[in-house]
C-alpha cells in the first residue's frame, strides 16, 4: 500500500515538473505539428451530382410512365363496356382489355373502377354526373376536360388546383373546338380509307381520314355516333376499336408550341390529370410547332385530341 501510494506521488511530481511549453507540445495533435499526405484512388464526388439524385429522376420518370399505360389500359376496359356491355364472356374485346390489364398489374379497384365508368356508375354503385371544364394553360392553350363523377365539387376543387398549379386559368374556350363523333375502326387487311369512304358517306359520315397508326377514323353528327358504329361494323364486318364524342379543335385557333420548357410543363399538368380517376377526355387545341418529334409525341398520346 505505502509502496503504491509513493509511486503516485513520484507520478504527480514528474508532472508538475514538465515545463509549461513542453506539455503544451506533449499534447498538441499531431495535425498540427506535420503535414499529411494520403494517398487514395476513390473518384472525388462534385458537387450537385449523386447516386440517389440519379436515382430518384429514373423512378420517378418510370412511375409516370406506368402510370400513363394504366391510365391507356383502365379507359380501353370503359371504352369496351360501353361498345359491348359489362359481361366479359359476351365481350371478347372487354376480356382481352381485363386479361392485359391484369398482366401488367393494374389494381384490382382501378379495374373495378373501370367497368363501372363503361355503365356510368361510380365504383360504389353511385350514378355518375358528367363535369366539363374549360380552360387557358400557358402558353395560351385551350383546354376542355371532361369528368364522369359521382362529387361533382370534389373533382372541381381538383381540376381548378392543378390548372391553378400550373400557371392556367379557367375559362370559356368552347368556341375553339367543334363538338364531333368520332369512330375509329381497328386495322384489318385490305381496308383502308378508299375501301370504308362510300359506305361510310352513305351512312351519314360526315368526314373519314386515317391515323398516324394506320386506323380509319370517321367523323360524324355527335347525336349519330353510336348508330353509325354499329351499322358499318356490321357493313363492313370490321371491329370499332373507339366511339366517343370530342372536341376537335378549329384550324384557325391552334397554338404551335415552340418552347421546350413549355411543353415538358403541359406534360406534367397533364400526368396529373391522368391521377384524377373520372377524367376521361382532354382536348386541346395545340400544334407541333418547332418542338422536337420525342417532346411532341410524349405530349400527344396524353390527350384525346
Amino acid at each position: 500500500m505505502a509502496t503504491t501510494f509513493r509511486r503516485v506521488v513520484r507520478a504527480s511530481l514528474a508532472f508538475d515538473s514538465i515545463p509549461q511549453c513542453d506539455c503544451r507540445r506533449a499534447f498538441r495533435p499531431r495535425k498540427a505539428q506535420e503535414q499529411v499526405r494520403c494517398l487514395s484512388n476513390s473518384p472525388t464526388l462534385q458537387s450537385g451530382h449523386s447516386k440517389w439524385s440519379s436515382i430518384k429522376h429514373d423512378k420517378a420518370k418510370n412511375d409516370a410512365g406506368k402510370s400513363k399505360q394504366r391510365s391507356l389500359m383502365t379507359r380501353d376496359i370503359t371504352n369496351a363496356v360501353k361498345l359491348a356491355g359489362a359481361n366479359p364472356d359476351l365481350n371478347p374485346r372487354l376480356a382481352l382489355a381485363i386479361s392485359t390489364a391484369k398482366k401488367s398489374a393494374v389494381p384490382k379497384a382501378s379495374i373495378e373502377a373501370a367497368l363501372a365508368r363503361g355503365q356510368g356508375l361510380s365504383a360504389t354503385g353511385a350514378a355518375l354526373e358528367s363535369l366539363v371544364l374549360e380552360a387557358i394553360l400557358p402558353p395560351s392553350i385551350a383546354t376542355i376536360i371532361e369528368c364522369q363523377t359521382d362529387n361533382k365539387l370534389r373533382e372541381l376543387a381538383k381540376l381548378r388546383s392543378l390548372i391553378k398549379e400550373a400557371g392556367g386559368q379557367v375559362s370559356t374556350v368552347a368556341f375553339m373546338f367543334e363538338k364531333k363523333g368520332r369512330i375509329i375502326i381497328r386495322k384489318k387487311d385490305g381496308m383502308g380509307v378508299d375501301e370504308v369512304l362510300e359506305p361510310a358517306l352513305e351512312a351519314g359520315v360526315l368526314d373519314v381520314e386515317e391515323d398516324e397508326e394506320g386506323r380509319v377514323v370517321l367523323y360524324t353528327e355527335p347525336a349519330l355516333t353510336k348508330t353509325t358504329a354499329e351499322k358499318l361494323a356490321k357493313e363492313l364486318d370490321m371491329e370499332i376499336e373507339e366511339s366517343e364524342i370530342i372536341y376537335d379543335p378549329n384550324e384557325d385557333t391552334k397554338v404551335p408550341i415552340d418552347d421546350e420548357g413549355a411543353a415538358k410543363a403541359l406534360g406534367g399538368f397533364l400526368d396529373g390529370l391522368q391521377e384524377v380517376q373520372g377524367v376521361h377526355g382532354v382536348y386541346t387545341n395545340w400544334a407541333k410547332g418547332t418542338i422536337g418529334e420525342e417532346a411532341w409525341e410524349e405530349l400527344r398520346v396524353k390527350v384525346t385530341v
